[in-house]
């Protein structure tokens, strides 16, 4: 997650996080994943908070910014207990007023574009029911194991093509 920033045209850009904007995220979070968990019986903001901030890291996590406001965020971190070299997908959340304007799908498009350079798989995990489990395999995502509130999935890396004309 090199640079300070990463402009997409005039939509938006990725900035990196710093610890100030926790706060923010959360709410950002809470935001996105309200209806998903209530629709579970699962909504305690308590328990978004602990969970967010026991895996905030501001600089894995880059926030997304379109008209001079923090609209979502996306946090990627190398998996450290995994028997091979991978990356995680830890949160990807847009508030819900910019859902349904692909900017979730660009800026996943580029998490995957550096995990394809990087020549790693990227690991998620969606909440069961949610609408994400469709948008990860929508992107190549593959199921790879359930647990009673989430599934996961993994996305494999794909090589550059080569050009074989200019060899």
């Amino acid at each position: 997650m090199a640079g300070v920033s990463l402009s997409f045209g005039s939509s938006f850009l990725l900035r990196i996080a710093t610890e100030s904007d926790f706060e923010s995220l959360l709410a950002l979070r809470i935001a996105a994943m309200r209806p998903s968990l209530e629709s579970l019986g699962r909504f305690d903001p308590q328990r978004a908070r602990e969970r967010l901030r026991a895996s905030f890291d501001p600089a894995a996590t880059r926030v997304i910014v379109a008209e001079g406001q923090d609209i979502g965020f996306v946090a990627v971190k190398p998996v450290a207990d995994s028997p091979q070299s991978c990356l995680l997908l830890d949160h990807l959340y847009l508030h819900p007023d910019w859902q349904g304007r692909q900017i979730g799908a660009q800026v996943l498009k580029q998490i995957i574009a550096e995990a394809d350079q990087a020549g790693l798989p990227l690991q998620v995990g969606a909440l069961r029911g949610s609408d994400s489990n469709r948008f990860y395999q929508r992107h190549g995502f593959v199921q790879s194991a359930e647990s009673e509130w989430d599934i996961y999935y993994v996305r494999q890396p794909v090589p550059a093509v080569t050009d074989l004309s200019t060899i």
